[in-house]
């Protein structure tokens, strides 16, 4: 088994879900007591989120490059950036180390491919919403036409993210805000929804949207298992 590297603590609370699901995955294949080989770069969010708020972002790319580099000396065989928003920096993080970054951009994307999905809705921090790294990656190399919300539901779901998801906070009325965001993709012609957060999953799941949902999160840790196993990533995505 190979070893996954994880640059994590943006924030913690979307590292936990990490840490399970792909400990999930891997006993769910292997049986037994099998556990995911796993190392781990855990930032200071707060730090992070200043360089965010602060537009610097070549900082920002320098901290996790940094971090990227003490992966692979631990012996990570890839790396995955446990966010959506910090994969604005993803170039220069995967160019620090010489192993593998595995980018959530792109299985997402291959995921909304194998499904048919052209239009999803992005629901994510503001940096991901409407800075282009994301929306450009996925048309880009996936043919895939992001939508995002209006600007008063781009400031909520930010608020929603960073005042309490990312604070381990969970409010009904938050979800139910978020429930009605995607109707209103949905009815300007939304085929899907991206939850394009790594915390947006302890709001929101297929259980409560009238879209099909695409969690980064879930894809993202399901690809790093992939890779630490040998299998195919496309085809283990488009079993989905």
């Amino acid at each position: 088994m190979r070893t996954i590297g994880l640059i994590g603590g943006m924030s913690w609370e979307s590292t936990a879900v990490y840490y399970r699901q792909i400990n999930e995955n891997i006993r769910t294949r292997l049986g037994g007591l099998a556990s995911a080989k796993i190392a781990l770069q855990s930032l200071d969010f707060a730090e992070v989120v200043a360089l965010q708020k602060n537009n610097r972002w070549d900082d920002a790319a320098a901290l996790l490059a940094e971090s990227a580099k003490r992966l692979e000396i631990a012996g990570a065989d890839c790396v995955l950036i446990c966010t959506n928003t910090m994969h604005l920096v993803a170039d220069p993080v995967a160019a620090a180390v010489g192993v593998p970054l595995i980018d959530i951009r792109m299985e997402t994307g291959k995921a909304l491919s194998a499904a048919g999905k052209k239009r999803p809705l992005l629901l994510a921090t503001r940096y991901t919403m409407e800075h282009g790294f994301y929306a450009d990656y996925m048309r880009d190399k996936c043919g895939i036409e992001v939508l995002v919300p209006n600007e008063i539901d781009r400031a909520k779901v930010h608020a929603v993210i960073f005042d309490e998801l990312c604070c381990g906070i969970v409010k009904a009325d938050s979800r139910h805000a978020l429930e009605k965001i995607v109707q209103r993709g949905k009815d300007a012609g939304a085929d899907s929804v991206i939850l394009g957060c790594t915390e947006i999953c302890l709001s929101l799941t297929d259980d409560n949207l009238e879209l099909p949902v695409f969690d980064s999160t879930t894809l993202h840790s399901k690809a790093a298992v992939a890779h630490a196993l040998g299998l195919d990533r496309d085809l283990d995505q488009a079993a989905i």
